[in-house]
């Protein structure tokens, strides 16, 4: 590197993928989300079942999701690929 060049920062938080998925989360979903985000939980999808709004979270290898209603569920019977 140059002595005059400053390495570049990484200036995002979160992918790009995350607000996209953030701004399909009713409010409910998206306080339950902020509170399981404290416990290393981040927002991988929004699933539509059935009509409503499913939220899925990882945290290594554990997954939660949140209902439309922002009913949080971190033992989900859920798979996926």
């Amino acid at each position: 590197m140059q002595p005059d060049m400053k390495p570049m920062i990484e200036r995002r938080n979160e992918a790009p993928e995350q607000s996209v998925w953030w701004n399909k989360l009713s409010l409910a979903q998206k306080f339950s989300a902020s509170s399981l985000g404290q416990f290393g939980y981040e927002l991988s999808f929004v699933r539509n079942e059935q009509g409503r709004s499913l939220a899925v979270l990882q945290c290594n290898s554990g997954i939660a999701i949140i209902s439309e209603d922002g009913e949080i569920n971190t033992s989900p019977n859920i798979e996926l690929r």
